[in-house]
């Protein structure tokens, strides 16, 4: 009779089986990607209520803003079919606003906002146009809302040769919409002084990403809602300013980092002033609109998420500068909104997924208002991640976190090594994610190590670490995600002859690059990954539109760099099989870019599958997407590294795939 344990919870278990990396059965079925799974975002709180957007891939990845009454009662705000989302930068955020008994959402379809009336009611505040809005704020006084709109009329984009972006003021009783401040690239985060007089707010150009710099400006608000003259209080074109906002007594903070870290300061009595300096980051890369990563205590002392370590931390900080750390489970922190003695935090642990979580500041207690997720993990069933560094080239070192494969009822044979599969974060400029993402279980769960790289040029190691891939994008990232596979592989975390690399977006990129230019990696798959970098200057959308100037160099003056690091252009050099999946809608990598790669690795006959999906943009939303997408990926290397999943899954064709065999038996 074979021996017997107790498991986790206390349940009595058999020795685990033996089987092949790989070939694992799951305690996580795939559905558990989407199954009653809510992406939850823009978290808020007040008098009670609590208010957040939900993303539904059960409802095609539509954003539905839902509110939570004291007594705990569930309320869906927007109606069935309706999408909360911007398309401001593409990335959007901030789509929402609640401000008192004033609801005003952002429809993804039209552009338009609209005002809800009540349960699943709108009525339109904007004009019909080819204008997107986002970063909305409540001027009470002047009945008026303060916002930066995209214009992508015909006239005004014929005008400036691309899409123009301002900030306006939008008339609740008419819609009527006014510009009150132009010129510049790009706006974001206007935000009204408590007194109503001053508008503060952050502008860049081209072609600087939000983080390369900044300028926090501030100005008169006329009694029309018009501006006077404007002064800058903060930042440059080289140095970041993020999340300006107005404490309660009306004294502007924001965070910036002229001493290399993401720090809070305050602008009092004309001076910039720090608060708490230390080696952490205390903002994240402004991808998104509507950033909160710090609020005000009602003692004049200041709640922030800082990072280090790779991992978030909640900071106390009193008003005299000094600071402790709050003991919480959460490595992952992405908003904080604050009622009172509670905060309200968007908050994620490596052994349970996002959930909207409540603070007493009072006592610590915790309570969970939603999760993500219905399903929480055993905790004797989940990898937790290992934050390393390794060396790499040129004397760096590299970070990432590393999940071994784990899973209580099995183990590999004696001797054998596991397959690896390297990712990374997209952005570029982001961080590894170091809280539950089912995606990473549901690997190492079957027997798959993951290594997730903060390569050179990530967010959260201070700004020397960040600036490592100005002008290195396609070799720093690559030369880290190599580095860190044969670090394990010398370590005997990884089988040598198993090693795969995924990614998406920029991710996709380094992928296609490290499959291009290395030979380390035996298979590798992109989601909508970029392969062309000429194309990628040439047709993508404006936020992004002059960004490889900083991460590549100028165009078109190094076109040459542009042509040696672009995968696609050398695919004579990829011999390793690759998965390609794209979504259709993508605006930000069209298909036309899979396309390319595939036509590519087609006439070079290495082996690879592609998988378009309809309706999909850049990030897959859709439950059919999200399902077929990785059980594709699961196909693919038990095709490729020679064992064969568990799970039920449809199989994909991989083309040349037994040339490629037939070529190693010779």
């Amino acid at each position: 009779m074979a021996a017997r344990n107790l498991g986790a919870a206390g349940h009595p278990m058999t020795e685990p089986g033996i089987a092949p990396y790989g070939s694992w059965v799951s305690p996580f079925p795939i559905e558990r990607l989407t199954e009653g799974v809510v992406f939850i975002g823009e978290v808020r709180g007040a008098g009670g209520v609590r208010w957040w957007l939900e993303g539904r891939p059960e409802e095609q990845g539509r954003q539905v803003l839902v509110r939570r009454d004291p007594d705990g009662t569930l309320t869906r705000l927007t109606p069935e079919g309706f999408n909360a989302r911007t398309r401001v930068h593409e990335y959007g955020g901030a789509a929402t606003l609640v401000a008192g008994d004033l609801v005003v959402v952002s429809d993804f379809t039209t552009g338009r906002l609209h005002r809800v009336t009540a349960p699943g009611e709108l009525v339109p505040v904007t004009p019909e146009g080819a204008w997107r809005f986002a970063d909305m704020v409540h001027d009470v006084e002047r009945g008026r809302l303060y916002a930066v709109r995209e214009d992508h009329e015909p006239d005004a984009v014929a005008a400036h040769g691309e899409w123009v972006n301002d900030l306006v003021t939008i008339d609740l009783a008419t819609g009527d919409v006014d510009v009150i401040a132009s010129g510049a690239d790009f706006y974001a985060a206007p935000r009204l002084s408590p007194d109503g007089r001053t508008l503060a707010w952050l502008e860049w150009h081209h072609p600087n990403m939000p983080w390369d710099g900044t300028e926090l400006k501030v100005a008169v608000v006329g009694e029309g809602g018009d501006l006077g003259p404007s002064i800058t209080v903060a930042g440059s074109p080289g140095d970041w300013i993020s999340q300006p906002r107005w404490s309660p007594d009306g004294i502007l903070h924001f965070v910036a980092e002229p001493d290399g870290w993401m720090n809070l300061f305050r602008f009092h009595d004309g001076r910039i002033e720090p608060i708490a300096p230390m080696a952490v980051e205390f903002g994240s890369p402004d991808w998104l609109f509507g950033s909160a990563e710090y609020g005000f205590l009602p003692d004049g002392g200041i709640l922030a998420v800082g990072r280090s370590d790779g991992r978030d931390r909640l900071y106390r900080i009193a008003p005299d500068g000094s600071w402790t750390i709050l003991d919480l489970p959460y490595t992952e922190i992405l908003s904080i909104s604050i009622d009172g003695d509670l905060a309200v935090l968007r908050a994620v642990s490596p052994w349970e997924p996002a959930a909207v979580v409540e603070l007493s500041l009072a006592t610590g207690e915790l309570s969970v208002l939603r999760r993500a997720t219905p399903f929480i993990a055993d905790r004797a069933d989940v990898s937790a991640p290992r934050h390393i560094e390794f060396p790499t080239t040129g004397g760096r070192t590299a970070f990432g976190n590393y999940y071994a494969p784990h899973n209580r009822r099995f183990r590999a044979p004696d001797g054998e090594l596991p397959p690896l599969i390297v990712t990374s974060h997209g952005g570029p400029t982001s961080a590894a994610f170091s809280g539950w993402a089912t995606g990473i279980q549901l690997f190492t769960s079957r027997g798959y190590a993951v290594l997730d790289v903060d390569y050179g040029g990530s967010t959260g190691y201070g700004r020397e670490y960040r600036r490592a891939l100005e002008g290195q994008w396609g070799i720093v990232d690559v030369d880290d995600c190599v580095a860190g596979a044969e670090w394990l592989v010398g370590q005997r975390l990884a089988d040598p002859a198993r090693l795969a690399i995924r990614g998406g977006s920029a991710s996709g990129f380094t992928t296609l690059a490290a499959l291009a230019f290395r030979r380390t990696f035996g298979a590798g798959t992109t989601y909508f990954g970029i392969g062309d970098l000429r194309a990628f200057v040439k047709d993508t959308h404006k936020f992004e539109s002059r960004y490889l100037e900083r991460l590549v160099g100028p165009w078109p003056e190094t076109e040459q760099r542009y042509l040696d690091r672009s995968p696609s252009l050398h695919a004579d050099r990829i011999v390793a099989p690759v998965l390609v999946e794209q979504g259709a809608e993508d605006r930000v990598v069209p298909p036309s870019e899979a396309e390319r790669i595939v036509d590519a690795l087609w006439e070079r006959r290495v082996p690879h599958a592609y998988l378009l999906f309809p309706g999909e943009d850049h990030g897959f939303r859709g439950r059919d997407a999200i399902i077929r997408s990785f059980g594709a990926e699961l196909s693919f290397y038990g095709q490729v590294f020679g064992f064969t999943p568990a799970d039920e899954i449809e199989p994909i064709e991989i083309r040349f795939l037994d040339e490629l065999r037939g070529r190693s038996r010779d």
